[in-house]
């Protein structure tokens, strides 16, 4: 133990070699807090550092080589102080800061946050995307979050952030006034305007939002079911043009040409009849009353239709015989009267034509 505090005498480099992807801030470790008098400090680029004397900040570093000394610093050497027992009355501390940037750090919200779209109205969203940050004033950001931290990541502080920026980001996009339709093409807008609306809150805690960006904002599955047969209304809404497409391919027509407007006019013309008939189907007839309807041939003309009752006063004033031809809907032809089922009875009590003379 002695050899050890010893040998740290001795030690006159203050460094800090970095090799964790997540650390924000680490203390210099020394027996006791003692720094040696005309230690060379030294602070890589993309670091700095805070010299801390009796619990106040003294300084702060940026990249360089410094050799500490009572007449930039008020610090004493430990060398002076054997007597008591290695123990100097005057207690410094180095903390280095990354000043590097700090990506791919995770936000979302946790639930959905409730807006007010000028088509859907009320409706709830989640959200989700990145941002970058990094230290910006470290003596700010050692007074009023790491404080006596010797290891400080970004796992300690993300949390707070993301907590901010979900606090701010219903009121960001009621001001943005982007509706719900329009956000997948806005993201880069919203994005912007995110980062412009939070970075002053995170400046307070030492702290710079240089980029933040949304990803996805997401709608509850019952609206997106509802987005998604509205859409697909509005295909077959245009689903003439769509046949028509597809039936200039299917009919071989070349991509480019005069042959091309040939084949689209055909196309068109064909498909304007399958859209018609897809969309708007024939409405089915109504049942008859009393039993199906016949249409019955009169000097080469068809009349009617007419119903069984009408059919049977025709039978009985001679006006409808065995041999005259009738059709109705399921029948292949024209077919004679006395042949079909439902009306050959009303010629078996019909009586036969009165004698002549």
């Amino acid at each position: 133990m002695i050899w050890n505090r010893l040998f740290g005498e001795f030690v006159d480099v203050i460094e800090w070699l970095d090799d964790s992807p997540n650390t924000l801030v680490w203390r210099f470790v020394r027996p006791g807090n003692e720094i040696k008098y005309g230690a060379k400090l030294t602070v890589r680029e993309g670091q700095s550092a805070v010299f801390v004397h009796e619990g106040e900040i003294a300084d702060v570093f940026g990249p360089g080589m410094y050799e500490l000394q009572t007449q930039n610093l008020p610090i004493l050497s430990t060398v002076q102080n054997w007597p008591h027992g290695f123990e100097s009355p005057f207690k410094s501390e180095i903390y280095f800061f990354s000043m590097r940037r700090f990506t791919d750090l995770k936000w979302g919200t946790k639930n959905a946050v409730i807006l007010r779209d000028p088509e859907f109205g009320p409706i709830r969203v989640r959200a989700f995307g990145t941002y970058v940050m990094r230290v910006g004033d470290p003596a700010v950001f050692l007074r009023e979050i790491v404080g006596t931290d010797g290891h400080f990541t970004t796992e300690e502080i993300t949390n707070q952030i993301r907590n901010i920026i979900v606090a701010r980001f219903a009121d960001a996009i009621a001001k943005a006034q982007i509706p719900i339709l329009d956000l997948a093409g806005n993201y880069a807008q919203l994005s912007e305007f995110l980062t412009v609306k939070i970075a002053p809150e995170l400046q307070v805690y030492g702290l710079e939002l240089t980029k933040m960006l949304v990803e996805n904002v997401s709608l509850p599955p019952t609206v997106e079911a509802a987005l998604d047969t509205r859409s697909a209304a509005g295909v077959v809404g245009d689903l003439s043009r769509h046949l028509a497409y597809q039936t200039a391919q299917a009919m071989g027509q070349p991509v480019t040409g005069a042959a091309t407007g040939v084949g689209i006019g055909a196309g068109i013309a064909m498909a304007q009849q399958t859209a018609a008939a897809v969309q708007a189907p024939r409405a089915p007839p109504a049942l008859p009353v009393g039993g199906r309807r016949f249409h019955v041939a009169v000097d080469g003309a068809p009349q009617g239709p007419f119903g069984t009752d009408a059919l049977r006063e025709r039978a009985a004033a001679g006006a409808l015989t065995r041999d005259s031809l009738v059709w109705t809907d399921g029948m292949a032809a024209w077919t004679p009267a006395g042949e079909v089922a439902e009306l050959s009875g009303m010629f078996a009590s019909t009586p036969p034509p009165l004698p002549q003379g």
